[in-house]
């Protein structure tokens, strides 16, 4: 570690000052606060990290709001420098305690791996250290340089690992973990074991791929072939020859004995080496080019030769050239290209796949329609046949009789699973698993999409087409441990080849409140029912299992609790006689009403006002219900016709049978707040309706029966061309009065409805004119922008000195002094290593200068390799 004392400190803290009459502080032990505090904040590890950066400010509550509820004395650097400025330490050791505290909230919140943590302990360290010195110089004693006793730490061993295991960074830590195992050296030239490169993973990683594909709690018999706790590598010659290079160019050490392609695993620090990323254009490392091979992003062998020797290149241009890692780029430059000549010369059958398994990275073709990686799809489930499987595609494949295969993951149903009882779920959920199955391309029945939670209430994959499930996703489940986690990058979910692809969609005129419901399960739940006494029920091997569990227990600490019960609603009251038409305030209707709806009249039948209330707000996605549009009071006809398309809904043979919510007829555009005043179904509830029922009703143009919120005005016939709806005869009464009325005052004043118009159209003119020539009008709107901005200015000065007296109390200003010099002195560091960078890059241009002729000559100028 190094101590930079001579360095200008970040904070830095107000001078000394005479200590006050109320305290014990004497004025050595002040300036020793002041030094001690500056001297933490200026500390800095040999490796140039900052471990007092953490600490500087308080946690925030809105981002972490359970630390307020575990650290009860939350204490920051900020915390101790506040106090130091408004003089309120009366005594030192209240000043020990203060740091003491700093690294015992830390230590008590933070696990031991966690990087504030042993921040802590260097701050605790630091401080100490500078406490002994003064105990050494006689200006406090021993016992008030002792840390106080703030309680005992969670102890190391007892810290519980999280409750909730991020299934993402499992399954990415095993990709990595498979990636690292491709790429390694298949013996160790010593003769010993395999050199690991990477830190332990979690238990919970390795226990999950010891079983992974195995599926101890699933039927007895399965086909291991179809299960996997994985995708299957299904890997092109190409893919195959890319993987080889790059496992190839592990093995090559320099004369150190070191592995040259460490210095190339990934980028520099940006932190560190600022003027790398000034000098490289387009930066990459190998783990960035491992990114692009594992997403399918390289089409050939030579495209990633290129990238290879970007990267090489990179190193050569930034790097001197008697550096041992400018010599490493250029012997695995060579090497690179000679593994890559060596398997592009390798013919295809070499890269046979087990099984004889040929990839098809283009999709299948089956049944008309084209099934690539990355599709949501339904397969056949013979467990029960009106529960589809929900899964994506991942694999696409043909086997050596010509079969064409795919590997989907599985989503279970909410009632596929084990969980506590008091579980909700959203209608139409789904659970990504770690079920990774193999399935004929013929098993696959239709397109379905699944949704992440963020975006479900927002709107629609657009073009899904008609009658497609859309489901909603928000957990992972885990099956050996029966707990859902919630999902934190929706990305993480999906395969490689599509993770940076995004769909279109078509959203609602806003966001919709989807609510959460029982368990559909919760009628299983025994009274003495425990987690470990509840399994799922098996039936098919290649299938979810045929009903999952509830059983009681506490909830999980990250389950949400059970939504509060709606409370009853008020008893309606009994219907208002309805007032007059002429009591109505004129509005204009948009003209879309004229060609869309058409007010009923007298001699139309259409739905009573009492039986055609429809609910105000659209039904959910595949939400089975009595009707499409709830009705009060329903006629048998219309009862009749919910109870057929109700059928149509249970009808699983039959995907057309489902239908998207009700579609509302666009609404007024007047300056009136109303709600919709005519509702009208979609296309297949409509015909669910016998076609001898709708002809009673009134319907539009398309053969729609329209529903009403409120039987029709007596209206007039239309009278002007494109108006949308005649208003009533009350109206264009008084319309007309007004206008007689005002006709005869202008006849009492000898005026004509000609002059009258003339004489507005002079006054505007003239009005015009003055505001155009005068002088005067260009100075006064100047003059008023200078006082909006001044006045602005001086809001601002008052608002921020404003923050230094909450910060700083009567000590303010000098705070105030102090933060501008802070900000002076860190632009005027800022433009000394802007120099510097500048510097270094005009000297490492002119190293690469020969002067072998008068002039200076670059080697990329003989020599084509640079």
């Amino acid at each position: 570690m190094a101590d930079s004392d001579g360095s200008v400190s970040p904070t830095p803290i107000d001078p000394v000052e005479a200590p006050g009459q109320d305290t014990d502080v004497t004025a050595d032990q002040w300036a020793a606060i002041k030094q001690i505090t500056d001297k933490v904040y200026r500390y800095r590890t040999k490796d140039g990290h900052d471990p007092s950066k953490i600490f500087h400010r308080k946690v925030n509550k809105r981002i972490i709001p359970d630390y307020y509820e575990i650290i009860k004395e939350p204490v920051a650097l900020s915390t101790l420098k506040a106090k130091i400025l408004r003089k309120t330490y009366t005594r030192f050791e209240d000043y020990v305690r203060d740091a003491a505290l700093i690294s015992h909230n830390a230590q008590t919140y933070n696990r031991p791996e966690a990087r504030a943590y042993h921040d802590a302990i260097t701050l605790r360290e630091i401080f100490q250290r500078e406490f002994r010195k003064l105990v050494d110089q006689g200006i406090i004693t021993a016992e008030t340089a002792k840390y106080p006793h703030l309680g005992d730490l969670p102890p190391v061993e007892d810290v519980p690992a999280p409750a909730e295991v991020e299934e993402e960074e499992e399954e990415e830590d095993e990709e990595d973990e498979e990636d690292e195992e491709e790429y390694e050296d298949e013996s160790d030239e010593e003769g010993g074991r395999r050199k690991r490169r990477r830190g332990a993973r979690s238990m919970a990683a390795i226990a999950k791929r010891e079983v992974g594909g195995r599926g101890e709690r699933g039927p007895k018999g399965d086909d291991s072939r179809k299960r996997r706790g994985r995708p299957p590598k299904v890997d092109t010659p190409m893919e195959a020859r890319i993987k080889a290079v790059l496992k190839g160019i592990r093995k090559f050490k320099n004369d150190k004995g070191q592995a040259m392609i460490h210095s190339f695993e990934k980028l520099p620090d940006k932190a560190e080496l600022p003027d790398y990323y000034m000098e490289i254009k387009e930066p990459l490392a190998i783990e960035q080019i491992k990114r692009k091979q594992k997403r399918k992003k390289y089409q050939s062998v030579d495209h990633f030769l290129r990238d290879m020797d970007i990267m090489y290149d990179n190193c050569k241009s930034y790097n001197m050239e008697d550096s041992q890692v400018y010599k490493d780029a250029v012997a695995l430059q060579f090497e690179t290209h000679r593994l890559a000549d060596e398997e592009k010369a390798k013919p295809d059958t070499d890269y046979a796949l087990e099984e004889g398994r040929m990839p098809l990275p283009n999709g299948i073709t089956h049944n008309g329609d084209i099934w690539k990686i990355g599709d949501w799809i339904h397969l056949q489930n013979p467990n029960d046949v009106t529960k589809p499987v929900v899964a994506q595609i991942y694999r696409t494949w043909q086997d050596t009789d010509g079969e064409k295969w795919i590997n989907a993951c599985w989503y279970y149903r909410p009632e596929q699973t084990v969980h506590q009882y008091e579980k909700h779920f959203f209608p139409h959920e789904v659970v990504k698993t770690g079920q990774y199955r193999d399935h004929r391309i013929d098993e696959i029945i239709d397109r379905c999409f699944v949704m992440f939670i963020t975006r479900y209430s927002r709107g629609r994959p657009r073009g899904l087409g008609p009658g497609k499930e859309v489901y909603v996703c928000e957990s992972r489940y885990n099956e050996e441990k029966h707990k859902m986690n919630k999902i934190k990058t929706w990305a993480s979910c999906l395969p490689d080849e599509v993770r940076d692809k995004d769909y279109e969609m078509d959203l609602f005129d806003k966001a919709k409140k989807v609510k959460k419901e029982p368990s559909p399960i919760l009628h299983l739940l025994k009274d003495e029912s425990k987690e470990a006494d509840v399994q799922p029920r098996w039936g098919a091997n290649n299938a979810p299992p045929i009903v999952g569990a509830v059983f009681r227990g506490p909830r999980d600490e990250h389950q949400s609790p059970p939504p509060e019960p709606s409370p009853s609603p008020p008893p309606q009251p009994p219907p208002k006689a309805a007032k007059p038409a002429s009591t109505m305030p004129p509005y204009k209707t948009p003209e879309m009403r004229r060609t869309d709806i058409h007010a009923p009249s007298n001699n139309t039948p259409h739905v009573s006002h009492a039986a055609s209330y429809p609910s105000t707000q659209a039904p959910q996605y595949h939400q089975q219900s009595a009707s499409p549009a709830p009705i009060h009071h329903p006629h048998q006809y219309t009862q009749q016709a919910a109870n057929t398309y109700t059928q149509t809904l249970d009808n699983y043979a039959n995907p057309q049978g489902r239908y998207a919510p009700a579609q509302r007829v666009p609404q007024s555009e007047s300056g009136y707040p109303r709600m919709d005043e005519v509702f009208r179904l979609p296309d297949n509830a409509n015909l669910a309706i016998p076609e001898d029922v709708r002809r009673q009703f009134q319907q539009d143009e398309h053969g729609h029966v329209l529903f009403f919120t409120a039987p029709p005005l007596d209206t007039l016939p239309n009278v002007k061309p494109g108006s949308a709806v005649g208003h009533t005869a009350r109206y264009l009464a008084a319309r007309l009065r007004a206008r007689i009325d005002a006709r005869q005052k202008r006849k009492a004043a000898g005026l004509s409805d000609s002059d009258e118009a003339s004489e507005g159209r002079q006054v505007a003119v003239k009005k015009l004119r003055r505001e155009e020539f005068d002088p005067n009008l260009g100075v006064q709107i100047r003059s008023t922008i200078d006082e909006a901005l001044g006045l602005w200015i001086h809001q601002m000065q008052a608002g921020t000195d404003r923050l230094y007296q909450d910060l700083y109390g009567q000590q303010w200003e000098e705070g105030k002094k102090y933060e501008a010099e802070l900000l002076k002195a860190s632009q005027t560091k800022a433009r000394e290593l802007q120099e510097g960078l500048e510097q270094s890059r005009q000297q490492r241009e002119e190293s690469r200068k020969v002067s072998l002729l008068p002039t200076g000559v670059y080697k990329d100028d003989w020599d084509p390799r640079y």
